[in-house]
């Protein structure tokens, strides 16, 4: 039996893996376990890493080392990729408020870390560490941990040590604190369930029924007149007033008190409806038509050779007699309008004849099984691209080091980029969500079982030689900005309850939070709000995670 003793207690290949393979299991079945409805999820990893570590068992540190970064780069660009096609419209209109806010909460959390160093005399590098497990962003940890080995060329395991003692409450602090706003400010949550999202509103999409009164267009082709605004609209469907309903192309003409059904922005609302005449109510089944020969139905994009292709050069308006009106992306909404690009996976809502529609799929592709197909060249592409940005050194006034963006910001940068503008070069960036979250959820365990097996040897010593305290440091961390931005945002700008709890969770990118928001809210607000903030979010924590090492350096 001296082969299975060997397993345990050698330096081999084999038996890196296997207590890899053992803390992943373990954590990842502990992360299952709620105590008052409130889990630690994925993080259980990196406590059992450390567990194991601190009882001797050891795994050989060139080993840990390439876990450690192949995992975060997989994460950090399984993340870019997601977000990327929606990462940029999230910073317009209603978004761009959000986003600020989401800012203030990442800068006050590290001049609030850079306040405590200042006082306590506490190690910046340690505090980096304590910030990352306060806020509980797991890609700021490996971006401090990444660029500390670049500049002193040795780890230092303070930093894990930090983030995994302020980890714990860091996830409390962030669902308790919404509570605490909620007490001071005596929010009532029956009422704040009638509030609109205003934020959401500005940007979601509008099906309108209006009532033609301009004279100024009576007479005249569709075409003529969508080119004449803006903004983007979509007339899909025309009712005359002997009641018969046609599907709108581009040589449709429109005359006074024909009824068109429009779809748009909806901050674009008002002025649609002043353009056109005044808006008027249509059931649903009488946009059907008589002989109900119109209905809609949502083809998904499959067909690789139209990725990046423009709706308008497709020409399924004239061809087909066919509409598209909308197309959701990544969980956006958007208006399908002339110059939009398809993507590989796109749910393109389309109004017509059931004939028609048939050729439009066939168009398409609207075949699911080739969306299982994974596309693996943008995936390597990207990550080499990424960590040559990574490497880069950019110099800031003030700052005695160059800053790289690393594994963790380089890869992440090139994804978001790639997801949003490599269909723009008949570039397949898309992966299914299933797959995605495989590769993420591969990424972050390797991670995470890396650096709880390099830093628990030392861990508990740690902890008796002061570290305890670093439970209070993070929890100020945790606290203080998320207190501070969210009474700002309700008392200010009059913030629904459901969106702050969307703004507070995604500003700490934290999934638990984020699942105590849905459980007690009655909309998707919260998930919007989220989705808003999370990408911007996510590139200022590895960023900010970078600078304060570089200025632990002074």
């Amino acid at each position: 039996m001296s082969w299975f003793s060997e397993l345990f207690t050698s330096s081999s290949v084999a038996h890196s893996i296997m207590l890899l393979a053992i803390t992943i299991a373990l954590g990842i079945q502990l992360g299952k376990i709620k105590i008052a409805n409130i889990s630690f999820g994925i993080a259980w990893i990196l406590f059992v890493g450390i567990t194991l570590s601190h009882f001797g068992l050891r795994v050989d540190e060139e080993v840990l080392h390439f876990t450690k970064e192949f995992g975060l780069i997989l994460f950090v660009y399984s993340i870019g990729l997601q977000v990327g096609p929606a990462f940029f419209s999230s910073l317009r209109k209603g978004g761009l408020r959000l986003n600020l806010l989401a800012t203030m909460i990442v800068l006050l959390g590290v001049v609030t870390t850079y306040i405590i160093h200042l006082v306590t005399k506490t190690d910046l590098a340690t505090m980096t560490g304590i910030l990352s497990g306060a806020v509980t962003n797991t890609p700021g940890l490996g971006a401090a941990q990444q660029t500390y080995t670049d500049v002193y060329g040795v780890n230092n395991p303070n930093i894990a040590s930090g983030y995994a003692v302020a980890y714990p409450l860091g996830v409390i602090g962030i669902i308790i604190t919404p509570m605490i706003i909620k007490f001071l400010l005596k929010i009532k949550l029956d009422k704040e369930a009638l509030n609109d999202n205003e934020e959401g509103k500005e940007t979601a999409t509008k099906r309108l029924s209006i009532m033609v009164k301009n004279q100024g267009i009576d007479g005249r082709r569709i075409e003529e007149i969508i080119k004449s605004f803006d903004k983007s609209v979509v007339i899909s469907r025309i009712k005359h007033p002997d009641g018969s309903v046609i599907a709108a192309t581009n040589d449709s003409v429109i005359y006074v008190n024909d009824i068109l059904r429009v779809i748009t922005e909806a901050n674009n609302v008002n002025s649609i409806i002043m353009f056109f005449g005044e808006e008027c109510k249509v059931d649903e089944q009488d946009w059907e038509g008589e002989k109900k020969n119109l209905v809609s139905r949502r083809i998904v994009v499959t067909k690789s050779t139209l990725n990046g292709e423009r709706i308008g050069n497709l020409k399924i308006r004239s061809l087909y007699g066919v509409n598209i009106t909308r197309i959701n992306r990544s969980g956006i909404e958007l208006i399908a309008s002339y110059n939009l690009k398809l993507q590989m996976g796109d749910r393109v809502t389309v109004v017509g004849t059931e004939e028609a529609i048939k050729k439009v799929a066939d168009l398409l592709g609207n075949s699911m099984n080739r969306l299982d197909h994974p596309n693996l060249i943008p995936i390597f592409l990207g990550i080499f691209l990424g960590i040559i940005v990574g490497s880069v050194p950019f110099v800031f006034p003030g700052l005695p080091q160059p800053i790289k963006l690393g594994l963790a910001g380089g890869p992440l940068i090139v994804a978001i980029l790639m997801g949003r503008y490599g269909p723009y070069y008949k570039m397949v960036t898309f992966t299914t969500t299933s797959a995605n979250m495989m590769i993420r959820e591969i990424g972050i365990s390797l991670f995470l079982a890396a650096v709880g097996l390099s830093s628990g040897e030392k861990f508990i010593e740690t902890i008796i030689n002061g570290g305890y305290i670093w439970i209070v440091y993070g929890l100020i961390i945790t606290i203080v900005p998320l207190l501070i931005v969210g009474l700002f945002a309700r008392l200010r700008f009059k913030m629904d309850y459901y969106t702050l709890l969307g703004l507070l969770s995604g500003s700490m990118t934290d999934p638990p939070a984020l699942a105590f928001a849905n459980n007690i809210s009655p909309n998707n607000s919260p998930s919007v709000t989220y989705a808003t903030v999370y990408p911007l979010t996510m590139f200022l924590r590895v960023l900010t995670a970078q600078i304060l090492i570089i200025i632990s350096l002074g």
